[in-house]
């Protein structure tokens, strides 16, 4: 039976095919297969959009915050899961779509999927680089050991410390090592053993158990933490097989907790056995220097020097005697030798001398300045000068003069013939 036919808004269109929705059981828990596509991240509100397709079809698919949160990986384009949900209509647009409530990656685990994603992007940061790792300090004075206050590991890390180096201060920061409030307490340790500067290396670890139980040194916080430390971590969580991304991060992974604690510290024993090792080295070389001490001076005492030391004297006022006598001979020669060449210069100069030549009757003639006259030219009628000879001066006035060359006056006779005083 048909009525007569209604005229709907289209809110009203749409309220009713989603209340339609809304009432069908079979729609309001499904799980659909396909492949992501569209993926849009919205990061200040944490929803989640995208779209699940197969190779015919599509569907629109929201994931709000409350349930991304969830969330160990991160959805990708062209990334095959399984979504579980419920069916239900957007009433603005009038578009059906999957509000999804939980998303698995379809042929792996989320958290191996999780731990692929988060370890590919730290490692794209450098955060595993070997440059990175810090060196551990051979002789620390503290320990600071991260783990859970019970178990058997922590117990397993004291034991070792106290028996290998008892020497070194442990400083316990107890924490959860699984469960959701594990991560931000294990921050939180390492964060405060570098900020109170109390330990020179850390032990981060805990024993084995299954991957979700481990999962809380996967999380990306914690990595960073590891690799932000500026003490040295070691870690060691579970067993030798697992690996976690604090294994990477740290500056040494060790196997198990009780290895770790091995790596920490030095052995006593072996530095005892290293300490004894050396003193008998030290004693060995002592004992040798010392005969060989004993040796010299043996050889000494037994030497002609120290047993006559007399006779050793007396050669050596011998050879200074010689020496003298050699030194005394060279020094008459370079004497006799200085003597005669200072009688040749001496000779050289005589012949050169002016004195000797005012011995053979010759003068000088100076000026009224002083100076010595070395021609006629270069005196004036009238002008004093002085005629040295070789035993004393005359003291004379120019009345004329005569000077050699042609058509000139003989020496010694004026204008009327008659001779000239000079």
């Amino acid at each position: 039976m048909t009525g007569a036919p209604v005229l709907l808004t289209v809110t009203q269109l749409n309220t009713y095919i989603k209340s339609r929705f809304e009432e069908d059981e079979a729609l309001a828990q499904v799980f659909v297969a396909g492949e992501i596509s569209n993926f849009t991240n919205h990061y200040r509100s944490g929803h989640l959009y995208f779209s699940l397709k197969d190779e015919k079809c599509a569907v629109k698919a929201v994931m709000f915050a409350r349930y991304a949160g969830r969330l160990r990986f991160l959805p990708q384009d062209g990334m095959r899961v399984i979504a579980r949900g419920r069916v239900g209509v957007y009433e603005v647009s009038g578009q059906y779509q999957l509000y999804v409530e939980d998303l698995q990656p379809e042929g792996v685990g989320a958290l191996s999927l999780a731990f692929e994603q988060l370890k590919a992007k730290l490692e794209k940061e450098g955060l595993f680089a070997a440059e990175r790792k810090k060196p551990l300090p051979r002789f620390p004075e503290s320990i600071g050991v991260v783990t859970s206050p019970t178990g058997a590991a922590v117990h397993d890390i004291l034991t070792i410390l106290a028996r290998r180096f008892p020497a070194a201060r442990v400083v316990l920061c107890p924490v959860l090592v699984q469960g959701e409030g594990a991560a931000p307490q294990i921050v939180d340790a390492l964060e405060r053993l570098n900020r109170l500067n109390c330990a020179d290396v850390i032990i981060l670890g805990r024993g084995g158990g299954s991957v979700e139980d481990l999962w809380p040194f996967n999380e990306e916080a914690v990595a960073r933490a590891v690799a932000a430390s500026r003490i040295p971590v070691i870690s060691a969580v579970g067993h030798e097989t697992d690996f976690t991304l604090c294994d990477f991060a740290a500056d040494l992974r060790a196997p198990t907790p009780s290895a770790a604690a091995e790596l920490a510290v030095p052995d006593r024993a072996e530095l005892a056995a290293g300490l004894a090792a050396l003193r008998e080295r030290l004693q060995s070389a002592a004992r040798e220097r010392l005969e060989s001490g004993r040796m010299r001076i043996d050889g000494l005492t037994r030497s002609r020097a120290l047993q006559s030391p007399l006779e050793s004297v007396g050669l050596l006022r011998a050879r200074v005697d010689r020496l003298s006598e050699s030194l005394a001979a060279a020094a008459r020669r370079k004497t006799d030798a200085a003597k005669a060449a200072l009688a040749r210069s001496a000779g050289k100069l005589e012949a050169l001398s002016p004195l000797a030549v005012l011995a053979r009757g010759y003068a000088v003639v100076y000026d009224g300045s002083g100076r010595a006259v070395s021609g006629a030219a270069a005196v004036r009628e009238k002008e004093k000068i002085l005629v040295r000879m070789r035993d004393g001066g005359l003291n004379c006035t120019v009345d004329g003069k005569t000077e050699d060359g042609p058509n000139l006056k003989k020496a010694g006779a004026g204008q009327d013939g008659k001779k000239q005083d000079v």
